[in-house]
């Protein structure tokens, strides 16, 4: 990245507040496709160079930097999204806030990280609306959960008959979006089998003992065909169970264990996969069961299936042949 010219940009909703790192020089435009022209045009301008020496660096805040990304990548002008917690452990002790100063700071965090960042490459439109599908899916099974602990809470606190309309009702709204979940299900696993090279890791990562076809779909959109994450150890660090070490000095020792900040979709999912495992005769059943005699702790034994299962979906996936379980040869 040498001779680039690096730009912090704080996105939100209306608004992109710009810095030029080189030039010390901030200014605004609004969040749109015309915002975006005249972004290139003072950004050239002022730094006197070519779009092509430009460097943009700016959180990735969803559906506000969608647009943005969508631009810059048409253009072929090189971009990176990154995490604001990333951008925010990195930039030290602060004081005061405006959208000046985060622009500056994302800048000055684009320059120091220049030998490690690596530029943003849009996943297809296709993932994208896979994930959209995912997102609208959470969001049924959180409403179909309310109404049925809503449910639950008139069955407990009132006599049969005192509520019954309340009860129809909601009954009738758990029917529907059951039928709405089932429509999203199918409609994924449809794209999925159009997608080439998607519907063979599909099947593939099934032969998996605890892997479900629920399961397998958020895999496969999280992981993008398992083009996202090099090794399936980065993809356990992603989804929070990665075990690291904390010790400091001779003193401290403490217990290896998982980070908080994760994909916390994925954990849940990927622990309900381990549970499931455990309740199939065979190793992983035998290899919790001989945890316990031990003494050991339930979770661990669990965290340790849970990384099993990801990195025998991403051997699979690499091989591009089913799991055998050789366990059962065993004599």
């Amino acid at each position: 990245m040498k001779n680039k010219v690096f730009i912090g940009i704080d996105v939100s909703k209306l608004v992109l507040d710009v810095f030029i790192l080189n030039k010390q020089f901030h200014f605004s435009v609004e969040n749109n496709p015309i915002g975006f022209s005249k972004l290139l045009e003072i950004c050239c301008n002022k730094a006197f160079c070519t779009k092509n020496d430009l460097y943009f660096c700016y959180e990735n805040t969803g559906k506000y930097s969608r647009l943005l990304s969508v631009f810059l990548s048409d253009a072929g002008i090189t971009f990176s999204q990154v995490p604001a917690l990333d951008i925010k452990k990195s930039s030290g002790l602060t004081r005061g806030k405006s959208d000046k100063n985060d622009a500056k700071s994302i800048a000055l965090y684009a320059y120091r990280k220049r030998g490690e960042l690596c530029p943003t490459i849009l996943h297809s439109a296709e993932v994208g609306v896979l994930r959209q599908l995912l997102t609208l899916r959470e969001k049924l099974l959180k409403h179909r959960t309310a109404y049925k602990n809503t449910l639950k809470d008139l069955n407990d606190c009132f006599f049969e008959g005192e509520t019954q309309f309340m009860r129809q009702t909601q009954q009738n709204l758990i029917k529907q979006l059951d039928i709405e979940l089932k429509n999203i299900e199918y409609k994924i696993e449809t794209m999925i089998k159009t997608m080439p090279g998607w519907n063979t890791n599909y099947c593939l990562i099934q032969t998996v003992k605890g892997i479900g076809p629920i399961i397998a779909m958020y895999i496969m959109i999280y992981t993008e065909n398992f083009t996202r994450f090099i090794s399936h150890k980065k993809f356990a660090c992603y989804a929070g169970i990665a075990p690291f070490e904390y010790s400091s000095g001779s003193s401290i020792k403490g217990r290896t264990r998982v980070h908080p900040c994760a994909n916390k979709q994925l954990k849940s999912l990927l622990n309900l996969a381990a549970m499931n495992a455990i309740t199939i005769p065979g190793e992983y059943k035998q290899y919790y069961q001989r945890r316990q005699q031990l003494g050991k702790n339930n979770m661990s034994t669990l965290n340790i299936i849970r990384n099993k299962l990801v990195a025998r979906m991403f051997a699979v996936a690499k091989r591009q042949t089913p799991y055998v379980d050789i366990h059962k040869f065993v004599a």
